[in-house]
Protein backbone atom coordinates (compact mmCIF):
# COMPACT_ATOMS: atom_id res chain seq x y z
CA UNK A 1 0.00 0.00 0.00
CA UNK A 2 2.68 2.28 0.89
CA UNK A 3 4.41 2.05 -2.72
CA UNK A 4 1.30 2.64 -4.20
CA UNK A 5 0.94 5.67 -2.50
CA UNK A 6 4.55 6.70 -3.52
CA UNK A 7 4.16 6.52 -6.91
CA UNK A 8 0.56 8.19 -6.97
CA UNK A 9 2.85 10.61 -5.21
CA UNK A 10 5.02 11.05 -7.63
CA UNK A 11 2.67 10.95 -10.38
CA UNK A 12 0.96 14.18 -9.80
CA UNK A 13 3.48 15.87 -8.62
CA UNK A 14 5.53 15.31 -11.47
CA UNK A 15 3.03 15.58 -13.91
CA UNK A 16 1.72 18.94 -12.62
CA UNK A 17 5.14 20.43 -12.77
CA UNK A 18 4.78 20.84 -16.21
CA UNK A 19 1.59 22.86 -16.25
CA UNK A 20 3.88 26.20 -15.71
CA UNK A 21 7.08 24.64 -17.61
CA UNK A 22 4.34 24.86 -21.22
CA UNK A 23 3.37 28.02 -20.52
CA UNK A 24 6.48 29.47 -20.24
CA UNK A 25 8.16 27.58 -23.35
CA UNK A 26 4.97 28.17 -25.16
CA UNK A 27 5.10 32.00 -24.61
CA UNK A 28 8.86 31.95 -26.44
CA UNK A 29 8.34 29.20 -28.90
CA UNK A 30 4.89 30.19 -30.66
CA UNK A 31 4.72 34.11 -29.48
CA UNK A 32 8.03 36.14 -29.20
CA UNK A 33 8.04 36.20 -33.20
CA UNK A 34 4.14 37.53 -33.03
CA UNK A 35 5.32 39.75 -30.40
CA UNK A 36 8.02 41.30 -32.50
CA UNK A 37 6.25 41.34 -35.84
CA UNK A 38 3.12 42.99 -34.84
CA UNK A 39 3.60 44.43 -31.00
CA UNK A 40 6.76 45.99 -31.11
CA UNK A 41 6.41 46.24 -35.35
CA UNK A 42 9.87 45.57 -36.90
CA UNK A 43 10.22 46.15 -40.67
CA UNK A 44 10.91 43.63 -43.09
CA UNK A 45 14.45 44.00 -42.49
CA UNK A 46 15.00 43.76 -39.22
CA UNK A 47 12.54 40.68 -39.72
CA UNK A 48 14.63 39.15 -42.12
CA UNK A 49 17.66 39.69 -39.67
CA UNK A 50 15.88 38.25 -36.44
CA UNK A 51 14.50 35.15 -38.76
CA UNK A 52 17.92 34.36 -39.81
CA UNK A 53 19.88 34.93 -36.48
CA UNK A 54 17.36 32.98 -34.00
CA UNK A 55 16.95 30.02 -37.08
CA UNK A 56 21.01 29.67 -36.65
CA UNK A 57 20.96 30.34 -32.88
CA UNK A 58 18.43 27.33 -32.24
CA UNK A 59 20.40 25.29 -34.27
CA UNK A 60 23.71 25.85 -32.85
CA UNK A 61 22.71 26.59 -29.24
CA UNK A 62 20.72 22.42 -29.89
CA UNK A 63 24.57 21.45 -29.81
CA UNK A 64 24.16 22.65 -26.13
CA UNK A 65 21.86 20.03 -24.95
CA UNK A 66 23.59 17.11 -25.03
CA UNK A 67 26.49 18.72 -23.11
CA UNK A 68 23.44 19.68 -20.97
CA UNK A 69 22.65 15.96 -20.24
CA UNK A 70 25.92 14.93 -19.43
CA UNK A 71 25.94 17.42 -16.38
CA UNK A 72 22.87 15.94 -15.00
CA UNK A 73 24.06 12.32 -15.90
CA UNK A 74 27.09 13.20 -13.22
CA UNK A 75 25.07 15.24 -10.86
CA UNK A 76 25.44 13.98 -7.14
CA UNK A 77 23.99 15.83 -4.54
CA UNK A 78 21.66 15.06 -1.40
CA UNK A 79 18.92 16.84 -3.66
CA UNK A 80 19.00 14.23 -5.90
CA UNK A 81 20.37 13.81 -9.49
CA UNK A 82 17.38 15.60 -11.24
CA UNK A 83 16.66 18.83 -9.09
CA UNK A 84 19.33 21.06 -9.09
CA UNK A 85 18.85 20.99 -13.17
CA UNK A 86 15.65 21.83 -12.99
CA UNK A 87 15.77 24.85 -9.77
CA UNK A 88 19.07 26.53 -11.23
CA UNK A 89 17.14 25.87 -15.14
CA UNK A 90 14.33 27.25 -14.36
CA UNK A 91 15.47 30.60 -12.43
CA UNK A 92 17.92 31.50 -15.10
CA UNK A 93 15.42 31.34 -17.82
CA UNK A 94 12.77 33.09 -16.21
CA UNK A 95 14.79 36.31 -15.94
CA UNK A 96 15.86 36.30 -19.66
CA UNK A 97 12.57 35.06 -20.35
CA UNK A 98 10.80 38.09 -18.82
CA UNK A 99 13.48 40.53 -20.44
CA UNK A 100 12.29 39.50 -23.98
CA UNK A 101 8.92 40.73 -23.57
CA UNK A 102 10.15 44.16 -22.26
CA UNK A 103 10.75 46.54 -24.22
CA UNK A 104 14.22 48.13 -23.87
CA UNK A 105 13.96 51.04 -26.38
CA UNK A 106 16.58 49.43 -28.71
CA UNK A 107 15.79 49.17 -32.52
CA UNK A 108 17.65 48.10 -35.66
CA UNK A 109 20.91 45.77 -35.75
CA UNK A 110 21.19 46.71 -31.49
CA UNK A 111 17.60 45.19 -30.89
CA UNK A 112 18.86 42.08 -32.33
CA UNK A 113 21.72 42.03 -30.53
CA UNK A 114 20.07 42.46 -27.85
CA UNK A 115 17.39 39.96 -28.11
CA UNK A 116 20.36 37.26 -29.16
CA UNK A 117 22.07 37.85 -25.77
CA UNK A 118 18.78 37.40 -23.91
CA UNK A 119 17.75 34.83 -25.91
CA UNK A 120 20.82 32.27 -25.72
CA UNK A 121 20.68 32.98 -22.32
CA UNK A 122 16.90 31.61 -22.02
CA UNK A 123 17.72 29.23 -24.35
CA UNK A 124 20.80 27.22 -22.29
CA UNK A 125 19.10 27.66 -19.11
CA UNK A 126 15.89 26.18 -20.16
CA UNK A 127 17.46 23.49 -22.20
CA UNK A 128 18.94 22.06 -18.43
CA UNK A 129 15.70 22.32 -16.94
CA UNK A 130 14.11 21.09 -19.47
CA UNK A 131 16.74 18.33 -19.50
CA UNK A 132 16.37 17.21 -16.00
CA UNK A 133 12.63 17.36 -15.90
CA UNK A 134 12.14 14.54 -18.47
CA UNK A 135 15.15 12.48 -17.94
CA UNK A 136 13.74 12.41 -14.24
CA UNK A 137 10.24 10.68 -15.58
CA UNK A 138 12.11 6.85 -16.69
CA UNK A 139 14.03 6.69 -13.80
CA UNK A 140 10.44 6.41 -11.54
CA UNK A 141 9.97 3.65 -13.34
CA UNK A 142 11.09 0.85 -16.05
CA UNK A 143 7.23 -0.48 -16.36
CA UNK A 144 5.94 0.57 -19.99
CA UNK A 145 2.36 1.04 -18.42
CA UNK A 146 3.34 2.87 -15.46
CA UNK A 147 5.97 5.26 -17.98
CA UNK A 148 2.75 5.37 -19.94
CA UNK A 149 0.55 7.07 -16.84
CA UNK A 150 2.93 9.06 -15.96
CA UNK A 151 4.06 10.15 -19.36
CA UNK A 152 -0.19 10.68 -19.99
CA UNK A 153 -0.84 12.91 -17.01
CA UNK A 154 2.09 14.77 -17.66
CA UNK A 155 1.29 15.34 -21.28
CA UNK A 156 -2.03 16.71 -20.10
CA UNK A 157 -0.90 18.82 -17.82
CA UNK A 158 1.90 19.66 -20.51
CA UNK A 159 -1.19 20.90 -22.53
CA UNK A 160 -3.13 22.44 -20.07
CA UNK A 161 -0.52 25.02 -19.82
CA UNK A 162 0.26 25.53 -23.35
CA UNK A 163 -3.57 25.94 -24.68
CA UNK A 164 -4.22 28.22 -21.45
CA UNK A 165 -1.43 30.60 -22.78
CA UNK A 166 -2.58 30.02 -26.90
CA UNK A 167 -6.42 30.74 -25.35
CA UNK A 168 -5.63 33.43 -23.15
CA UNK A 169 -3.00 35.30 -24.72
CA UNK A 170 -4.69 37.66 -27.11
CA UNK A 171 -7.46 38.48 -25.00
CA UNK A 172 -5.43 39.06 -21.89
CA UNK A 173 -2.86 41.05 -23.38
CA UNK A 174 -5.15 43.49 -25.06
CA UNK A 175 -6.80 43.80 -21.71
CA UNK A 176 -3.40 44.15 -19.52
CA UNK A 177 -2.77 46.49 -22.59
CA UNK A 178 -6.05 48.57 -21.66
CA UNK A 179 -4.67 48.60 -18.10
CA UNK A 180 -1.53 49.36 -18.24
CA UNK A 181 -2.08 52.24 -21.17
CA UNK A 182 0.09 50.33 -23.88
CA UNK A 183 -0.25 46.82 -25.37
CA UNK A 184 3.36 46.29 -24.82
CA UNK A 185 3.39 46.74 -21.09
CA UNK A 186 0.39 44.64 -21.58
CA UNK A 187 2.46 41.80 -23.19
CA UNK A 188 5.70 42.71 -20.17
CA UNK A 189 2.61 42.03 -17.17
CA UNK A 190 1.88 38.67 -18.90
CA UNK A 191 5.02 37.65 -19.26
CA UNK A 192 5.62 38.00 -15.85
CA UNK A 193 2.60 36.28 -14.57
CA UNK A 194 3.59 33.23 -16.61
CA UNK A 195 7.19 33.28 -15.20
CA UNK A 196 4.96 33.50 -11.50
CA UNK A 197 3.39 30.24 -12.85
CA UNK A 198 6.73 28.46 -14.39
CA UNK A 199 8.46 28.75 -11.03
CA UNK A 200 5.39 27.88 -8.95
CA UNK A 201 4.40 24.56 -10.94
CA UNK A 202 7.98 23.45 -10.44
CA UNK A 203 8.29 23.93 -7.02
CA UNK A 204 5.37 21.17 -6.89
CA UNK A 205 8.00 18.75 -8.38
CA UNK A 206 10.87 19.94 -6.61
CA UNK A 207 9.56 19.07 -3.68
CA UNK A 208 7.07 16.49 -4.04
CA UNK A 209 8.66 14.10 -6.86
CA UNK A 210 10.68 11.28 -4.46
CA UNK A 211 13.49 10.07 -6.78
CA UNK A 212 13.98 5.79 -6.15
CA UNK A 213 17.02 5.16 -4.22
CA UNK A 214 19.44 2.49 -5.18
CA UNK A 215 16.93 1.01 -7.82
CA UNK A 216 19.54 1.33 -10.57
CA UNK A 217 23.41 0.12 -10.11
CA UNK A 218 25.91 3.02 -9.62
CA UNK A 219 27.44 3.83 -12.43
CA UNK A 220 30.42 5.70 -13.11
CA UNK A 221 30.19 9.42 -14.15
CA UNK A 222 30.06 9.62 -17.89
CA UNK A 223 33.39 11.89 -19.42
CA UNK A 224 32.48 14.95 -21.89
CA UNK A 225 34.08 12.76 -24.36
CA UNK A 226 31.94 10.04 -23.88
CA UNK A 227 28.49 11.74 -25.10
CA UNK A 228 28.87 11.45 -28.74
CA UNK A 229 29.53 7.58 -28.00
CA UNK A 230 26.13 7.34 -25.88
CA UNK A 231 23.98 9.15 -28.85
CA UNK A 232 25.23 7.53 -32.04
CA UNK A 233 25.87 4.03 -30.90
CA UNK A 234 22.23 3.82 -29.77
CA UNK A 235 20.61 3.59 -33.40
CA UNK A 236 17.39 3.07 -31.68
CA UNK A 237 17.74 6.71 -30.33
CA UNK A 238 18.99 8.21 -33.33
CA UNK A 239 16.11 6.64 -35.36
CA UNK A 240 13.89 8.00 -33.07
CA UNK A 241 15.59 11.29 -32.60
CA UNK A 242 14.99 11.43 -36.71
CA UNK A 243 11.03 10.64 -36.61
CA UNK A 244 10.36 13.38 -33.73
CA UNK A 245 12.37 15.84 -35.38
CA UNK A 246 10.08 15.62 -38.80
CA UNK A 247 6.94 15.52 -36.69
CA UNK A 248 7.82 18.45 -34.79
CA UNK A 249 9.04 20.50 -37.40
CA UNK A 250 5.51 20.03 -38.84
CA UNK A 251 3.86 20.07 -35.53
CA UNK A 252 5.53 23.79 -34.07
CA UNK A 253 4.81 25.22 -37.89
CA UNK A 254 1.16 24.31 -38.14
CA UNK A 255 0.54 25.91 -34.31
CA UNK A 256 2.93 29.11 -34.87
CA UNK A 257 1.14 30.00 -37.55
CA UNK A 258 -2.36 29.84 -36.03
CA UNK A 259 -2.65 33.17 -34.52
CA UNK A 260 -1.43 34.34 -38.27
CA UNK A 261 -4.11 32.54 -40.03
CA UNK A 262 -6.86 33.81 -38.21
CA UNK A 263 -6.13 37.67 -38.15
CA UNK A 264 -5.04 37.44 -41.92
CA UNK A 265 -6.35 34.91 -43.78
CA UNK A 266 -9.94 34.38 -41.79
CA UNK A 267 -10.12 38.12 -41.02
CA UNK A 268 -10.89 37.97 -37.37
CA UNK A 269 -7.92 37.80 -34.26
CA UNK A 270 -10.52 36.98 -31.67
CA UNK A 271 -11.84 33.52 -33.31
CA UNK A 272 -8.23 32.36 -32.51
CA UNK A 273 -8.78 32.10 -29.07
CA UNK A 274 -12.22 30.30 -29.59
CA UNK A 275 -10.68 27.83 -32.25
CA UNK A 276 -7.21 27.09 -29.54
CA UNK A 277 -9.86 26.49 -26.82
CA UNK A 278 -11.88 24.07 -28.97
CA UNK A 279 -8.54 22.53 -29.99
CA UNK A 280 -6.87 22.26 -25.94
CA UNK A 281 -10.08 20.58 -24.80
CA UNK A 282 -9.78 17.65 -28.05
CA UNK A 283 -6.31 17.21 -27.18
CA UNK A 284 -6.80 16.65 -23.17
CA UNK A 285 -9.47 14.30 -24.46
CA UNK A 286 -7.31 12.34 -26.89
CA UNK A 287 -4.35 11.78 -23.95
CA UNK A 288 -7.13 10.92 -21.72
CA UNK A 289 -8.89 8.11 -23.46
CA UNK A 290 -4.92 7.07 -25.14
CA UNK A 291 -5.00 4.41 -22.12
CA UNK A 292 -8.41 2.91 -23.46
CA UNK A 293 -6.85 2.84 -26.89
CA UNK A 294 -4.18 1.42 -25.61
CA UNK A 295 -6.24 -1.52 -24.48
CA UNK A 296 -7.21 -2.64 -27.93
CA UNK A 297 -4.11 -1.38 -30.00
CA UNK A 298 -0.57 -1.58 -29.85
CA UNK A 299 1.42 1.17 -30.25
CA UNK A 300 2.50 0.94 -33.63
CA UNK A 301 -1.49 0.33 -35.04
CA UNK A 302 -2.42 3.61 -32.75
CA UNK A 303 0.58 5.20 -34.50
CA UNK A 304 -1.14 4.45 -38.26
CA UNK A 305 -4.58 4.98 -36.91
CA UNK A 306 -3.06 9.03 -35.56
CA UNK A 307 -1.18 9.48 -38.77
CA UNK A 308 -4.97 8.52 -40.85
CA UNK A 309 -6.69 10.73 -38.70
CA UNK A 310 -4.35 13.80 -39.02
CA UNK A 311 -4.21 13.39 -42.98
CA UNK A 312 -8.01 13.51 -43.20
CA UNK A 313 -7.61 16.63 -40.95
CA UNK A 314 -5.01 18.61 -42.91
CA UNK A 315 -6.77 17.95 -46.21
CA UNK A 316 -10.40 19.22 -44.75
CA UNK A 317 -8.45 22.05 -43.72
CA UNK A 318 -6.59 23.00 -46.64
CA UNK A 319 -9.75 23.23 -48.80
CA UNK A 320 -12.03 24.81 -46.15
CA UNK A 321 -14.21 27.92 -46.83
CA UNK A 322 -13.07 29.93 -43.62
CA UNK A 323 -16.31 28.41 -42.12
CA UNK A 324 -15.78 27.65 -38.60
CA UNK A 325 -17.57 24.56 -38.94
CA UNK A 326 -14.77 22.82 -41.12
CA UNK A 327 -11.71 24.18 -39.64
CA UNK A 328 -13.34 23.25 -36.29
CA UNK A 329 -13.55 19.82 -37.54
CA UNK A 330 -10.39 19.98 -39.06
CA UNK A 331 -8.46 21.06 -36.08
CA UNK A 332 -9.24 18.71 -33.92
CA UNK A 333 -8.79 15.72 -36.27
CA UNK A 334 -5.07 17.39 -36.54
CA UNK A 335 -4.79 17.93 -32.37
CA UNK A 336 -6.34 14.36 -31.60
CA UNK A 337 -3.78 12.89 -33.78
CA UNK A 338 -1.09 15.21 -32.82
CA UNK A 339 -1.58 13.99 -29.48
CA UNK A 340 -1.45 10.89 -29.76
CA UNK A 341 1.70 11.02 -31.77
CA UNK A 342 3.21 12.87 -28.61
CA UNK A 343 2.89 11.17 -26.28
CA UNK A 344 3.73 7.83 -28.47
CA UNK A 345 7.26 9.73 -29.30
CA UNK A 346 7.60 10.53 -25.44
CA UNK A 347 7.52 6.30 -24.73
CA UNK A 348 9.82 5.64 -27.59
CA UNK A 349 12.35 7.65 -26.22
CA UNK A 350 11.85 6.64 -22.65
CA UNK A 351 12.19 3.09 -24.07
CA UNK A 352 15.74 3.96 -25.71
CA UNK A 353 17.05 4.38 -22.44
CA UNK A 354 16.61 0.84 -21.34
CA UNK A 355 17.75 -0.28 -25.34
CA UNK A 356 20.75 1.86 -24.70
CA UNK A 357 21.91 0.59 -20.75
CA UNK A 358 21.17 -3.20 -22.38
CA UNK A 359 23.90 -1.94 -25.35
CA UNK A 360 26.72 0.16 -23.87
CA UNK A 361 26.58 -0.31 -20.35
CA UNK A 362 25.11 2.56 -18.79
CA UNK A 363 21.78 4.53 -18.38
CA UNK A 364 22.28 7.90 -19.29
CA UNK A 365 18.69 8.84 -18.74
CA UNK A 366 19.92 12.80 -19.25
CA UNK A 367 21.97 12.66 -22.44
CA UNK A 368 19.93 10.48 -23.76
CA UNK A 369 16.56 12.97 -23.13
CA UNK A 370 18.71 15.46 -24.34
CA UNK A 371 17.77 14.37 -27.25
CA UNK A 372 13.98 15.74 -26.66
CA UNK A 373 14.89 19.77 -26.53
CA UNK A 374 17.63 19.40 -29.37
CA UNK A 375 14.74 18.27 -31.37
CA UNK A 376 12.25 20.99 -30.22
CA UNK A 377 14.99 23.29 -30.87
CA UNK A 378 15.45 22.12 -34.39
CA UNK A 379 11.56 22.12 -35.09
CA UNK A 380 11.28 25.79 -33.80
CA UNK A 381 13.89 27.22 -35.60
CA UNK A 382 12.97 25.56 -38.99
CA UNK A 383 9.20 26.32 -38.36
CA UNK A 384 10.24 30.03 -37.14
CA UNK A 385 12.57 29.94 -40.45
CA UNK A 386 9.36 28.86 -42.28
CA UNK A 387 7.09 31.38 -40.88
CA UNK A 388 9.39 34.55 -41.13
CA UNK A 389 10.11 34.27 -44.91
CA UNK A 390 6.22 33.15 -45.54
CA UNK A 391 5.18 36.15 -43.83
CA UNK A 392 7.57 38.20 -45.98
CA UNK A 393 7.10 36.58 -49.61
CA UNK A 394 2.99 36.73 -48.86
CA UNK A 395 2.83 40.15 -48.04
CA UNK A 396 1.59 39.57 -44.54
CA UNK A 397 4.21 41.42 -42.66
CA UNK A 398 3.76 44.57 -44.38
CA UNK A 399 -0.05 44.28 -44.26
CA UNK A 400 -1.70 45.56 -41.01
CA UNK A 401 -5.85 43.94 -41.71
CA UNK A 402 -6.80 41.07 -43.66
CA UNK A 403 -8.14 43.00 -46.70
CA UNK A 404 -3.97 44.25 -47.29
CA UNK A 405 -3.20 40.63 -48.15
CA UNK A 406 -3.95 39.32 -51.68
CA UNK A 407 -5.43 35.53 -51.89
CA UNK A 408 -1.86 34.57 -53.83
CA UNK A 409 -0.40 35.66 -50.08
CA UNK A 410 -3.15 33.33 -48.19
CA UNK A 411 -2.58 30.75 -50.85
CA UNK A 412 1.25 30.41 -50.05
CA UNK A 413 0.18 30.81 -45.41
CA UNK A 414 -1.77 27.74 -46.41
CA UNK A 415 0.65 25.87 -47.73
CA UNK A 416 3.82 26.45 -45.51
CA UNK A 417 1.19 26.14 -42.77
CA UNK A 418 -0.59 22.38 -43.87
CA UNK A 419 0.60 20.68 -46.96
CA UNK A 420 4.58 20.99 -45.64
CA UNK A 421 3.69 19.94 -41.92
CA UNK A 422 1.47 16.86 -43.66
CA UNK A 423 4.20 15.79 -45.52
CA UNK A 424 7.03 15.83 -42.70
CA UNK A 425 4.48 13.76 -40.28
CA UNK A 426 4.17 11.74 -42.92
CA UNK A 427 7.82 11.03 -43.33
CA UNK A 428 8.89 10.59 -39.25
CA UNK A 429 6.20 7.94 -39.15
CA UNK A 430 8.18 5.99 -42.34
CA UNK A 431 10.66 6.56 -40.47
CA UNK A 432 9.50 4.67 -37.14
CA UNK A 433 7.71 1.64 -38.91
CA UNK A 434 11.25 1.30 -41.24
CA UNK A 435 13.48 1.42 -38.57
CA UNK A 436 12.60 1.06 -34.91
CA UNK A 437 11.87 -1.94 -33.43
CA UNK A 438 11.82 -1.84 -29.26
CA UNK A 439 7.65 -2.64 -29.42
CA UNK A 440 6.48 -4.21 -25.85
CA UNK A 441 7.68 -7.79 -26.11
CA UNK A 442 11.31 -6.69 -27.12
CA UNK A 443 11.23 -4.13 -24.36
CA UNK A 444 10.19 -6.70 -21.68
CA UNK A 445 13.01 -8.89 -22.85
CA UNK A 446 15.86 -5.97 -22.31
CA UNK A 447 14.25 -5.12 -18.90
CA UNK A 448 14.52 -8.86 -17.82
CA UNK A 449 18.09 -9.09 -18.68
CA UNK A 450 19.20 -6.03 -17.18
CA UNK A 451 17.70 -6.97 -13.92
CA UNK A 452 19.52 -11.00 -14.33
CA UNK A 453 22.74 -8.88 -14.84
CA UNK A 454 22.15 -6.83 -11.96
CA UNK A 455 21.80 -3.25 -13.68
CA UNK A 456 18.22 -3.10 -12.40
CA UNK A 457 16.63 -4.02 -9.26
CA UNK A 458 15.61 -7.45 -9.56
CA UNK A 459 12.43 -6.60 -6.86
CA UNK A 460 11.13 -4.12 -9.10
Amino acid sequence: MKKTNFDRRNLYCFGLGTVGRDMFYTMVSMYLLFYITDVLIVSDSTLLMVTAVLTGLRIFDAVNDPIMGVIVDNTRSRFGKFKPGILIGALIASVAMFLMFVDLGLSGTAYVVGLVALYLVWDISFGLNDIAYWSMMPSLSTEQKQREKMGAFARICANVGLFAVVVAIIPATNSLGRITGSLKSGWAVFALIIVLLMLGFQAITLFGVKEKKGFFKEEEKTPLREMFRVLFRNDQLLWVAVAMSLFMIGYMTTTSFGVYFFKYAYGNEEMYSIFAAVLGVSQLTALSVFPLFRKKLNRKNLYRLAILTIGVGYIIFFFSPMNMAYIGVAGVMIFVGQAFIQLLMLMFLADTIEYGQWKLGKRNESITFSVQPFINKIGGAVANGVIGVTLVVSGINAAETAADVAPAGITILKVAMLLLPFVLITLGYLVYVKKYTIDEVRHQQLVEELKERGDIDSNS
